[in-house]
C-alpha cells in the first residue's frame, strides 16, 4: 500500500517561511508528475507546484517567486520551500503523485493526508 507522508507544516507570521516534505512508502516505477496541492476552508483543492516527468516545474501565478517545489526521485521525496508567507496561504497542504507502481499497472494518484500550513497577518 502507498503512503505519501508530508511533514513541515505549522503557525507562521506573515513574511516567515516554511518547507514542506513528502516522502512516498515505495518506489514508483516511472511517475507522470509530483506536485503539491492546497485546499482552503470552503474552496476547492488547487495546483500549487508541480513537476513533471521531463522535468518542467510550473506554479500557480499567486505562489510564483515565492514556493520552490523540489524532487530527489531516488529517495521518492518532493519538497516545497514557501518563502513570504502571506495569510492568503493559510490551508490545508497535500502532496501527490501521478505514478505507477508497476510497469503492468496503470497510472494513478496518491496522495498525502495533509499538512495544515497557519499564517498569521
Amino acid at each position: 500500500q502507498v503512503q505519501l507522508v508530508e511533514s513541515g507544516g505549522g503557525l507562521v507570521q506573515a513574511g516567515g517561511s516554511l518547507r514542506l516534505s513528502c516522502a512516498a512508502s515505495v518506489r514508483f516505477f516511472r511517475f507522470n508528475a509530483v506536485g503539491w496541492y492546497r485546499q482552503a476552508p470552503g474552496k476547492q483543492r488547487d495546483l500549487v507546484a508541480i513537476i513533471t516527468s521531463d522535468g518542467a516545474i510550473n506554479y500557480a501565478d499567486s505562489v510564483r517567486g515565492r514556493f520552490t517545489i523540489s524532487s530527489d526521485i531516488a529517495k521518492n521525496t518532493v519538497n516545497l520551500q514557501m518563502n513570504s508567507l502571506q495569510s492568503e496561504d493559510t490551508a490545508v497542504y497535500y502532496c501527490n503523485y501521478n505514478a505507477q507502481i508497476r510497469r503492468t499497472q496503470s497510472y494513478s494518484d496518491y496522495w498525502g493526508q495533509g499538512t495544515q500550513v497557519t499564517v498569521s497577518s
